[in-house]
């Protein structure tokens, strides 16, 4: 039987420890055993979950040596940092050989433990830019589900955390087995890892009072006409060089970034709040054709219009299905 140990720290979030302990609890063999036996185990015999209130935990760290996989999901950022025993012992179980995951920023526990440096990793995108600033030696990739890396896994938020199992469940008993387990979790088997987050990117800041704001808003009101560097600097009064040098020290980013950044965020908006084809979002979006529009927005979201809008649609659903 494989052993699965869920380590929770301080401020756990709940469901991305419970939803581990979950899927794997319900997956079965053919002929109905369960492959996995799950413990919690932490530091302490009682710890704080985010949302205030405790969990008893019967093991401690000595788990971690009596296990073949160990899940660590996120804690809240009130956590503080993590504890010395904890990181070493999961130093210990990966230099035993021991398969070990993170859910969301769970990937920052494996960080500090040096178990990513050199490897790639993911965690939820709104925590990528932090992982990647503390751990420089980590290759954080912000837009995918989940990262493989034979004996250390990485996921992105608690949703993907349930991708990442169902994964590791396939690598040890077979997609019949997976399937089975995604069933019962109401979880399409089908999502790889390298399917994209969906990230909203936001403009980069600008500082107020700039005397980059007119014409920023002049890129706003006019998107879906043709906007050329040439056009922005004259708007601004400025040489093309001078203009685009400004830009950079003002926002971090180039002019035609950010008027790529502005289209994908108006596409973005109503793909999420009308029904108009894509064809006629690519023209109001100012994208030209909606070939390239898909290209582009795929590039810059991670995923394409059509995948997003089934996403992120605000219709109202169709009524809920009893399972």
């Amino acid at each position: 039987m494989h052993t699965v140990a869920i380590l929770a720290l301080d401020q756990v979030v709940p469901f991305d420890m419970a939803a581990p302990m979950q899927v794997f609890d319900w997956t079965r063999l053919p002929d109905g055993r369960s492959p996995y036996r799950i413990g919690l185990c932490a530091a302490a015999p009682e710890v704080r979950a985010d949302g205030g209130f405790s969990l008893r935990v019967e093991r401690g760290l000595e788990a971690l040596a009596d296990a073949d996989t160990v899940v660590v999901p996120g804690c809240s950022p009130a956590a503080g940092p993590t504890p010395a025993p904890v990181l070493e012992a999961l130093r210990r179980a990966a230099a035993a050989g021991t398969r070990i995951a993170s859910v969301c920023v769970g990937a920052f526990v494996l960080a500090e433990a040096g178990l990513l440096d050199g490897l790639r990793a993911t965690t939820h995108w709104v925590a990528a830019k932090e992982l990647a600033r503390r751990f420089p030696d980590v290759r954080v990739e912000p837009d995918v589900l989940y990262v493989d890396n034979g004996q250390i896994l990485t996921s992105a938020g608690a949703a993907a955390g349930l991708d990442m199992c169902l994964h590791m469940i396939r690598r040890d008993f077979g997609s019949a087995v997976a399937a089975d387990a995604a069933r019962m979790s109401v979880m399409p088997l089908e999502r790889e890892g390298g399917q994209a987050q969906f990230i909203v990117h936001d403009h980069p800041p600008v500082p107020r009072g700039s005397t980059l704001e007119p014409v920023l808003e002049w890129i706003e009101d006019n998107l879906a006409r043709e906007i050329t560097l040439a056009a922005l600097a004259s708007r601004s009064g400025m040489s093309e060089r001078t203009f685009s040098r400004r830009f950079r020290e003002q926002t971090g980013t180039t002019p035609l970034q950010w008027l790529l950044r502005a289209r994908v965020r108006r596409a973005q908006y109503l793909l999420e709040n009308s029904d108009h084809p894509i064809e006629r979002i690519a023209r109001q979006a100012g994208f030209g054709s909606p070939t390239a529009f898909r290209e582009r927005f795929r590039r810059v979201v991670g995923t394409g219009p059509q995948a997003y809008r089934s996403a992120f649609h605000g219709r109202p659903g169709p009524p809920a299905t009893r399972v």
